[in-house]
């Protein structure tokens, strides 16, 4: 069975689909028997659900602000 250090470390993959099938076994067992990280779960998919919901940032400019970032790394070296 997992520990809760390594559920947390691997709970944005097993939100994305990342895992193996045996990987989330593992990871669905440690969450039937340890409510902590199943509240974290929670609040993991709650924040993900809310990021996807925020409009995107407008980039202003973004090859002009590629120029100048390259320009000062030149001046600065």
């Amino acid at each position: 069975m997992l520990t809760c250090k390594e559920q947390v470390a691997r709970s944005s993959d097993y939100l994305d689909g990342q895992l193996t099938f045996r990987e989330r076994l593992f990871m669905r067992q440690h969450l039937l028997f340890c409510g902590h990280c199943r509240r974290f779960m929670r609040q993991m998919r709650l924040m993900q659900a809310t990021l996807r919901i925020l409009p995107e940032p407008e980039v202003a400019d973004a090859e002009g602000l590629a120029e100048r970032l390259a320009s000062e790394l030149k001046h600065n070296s």
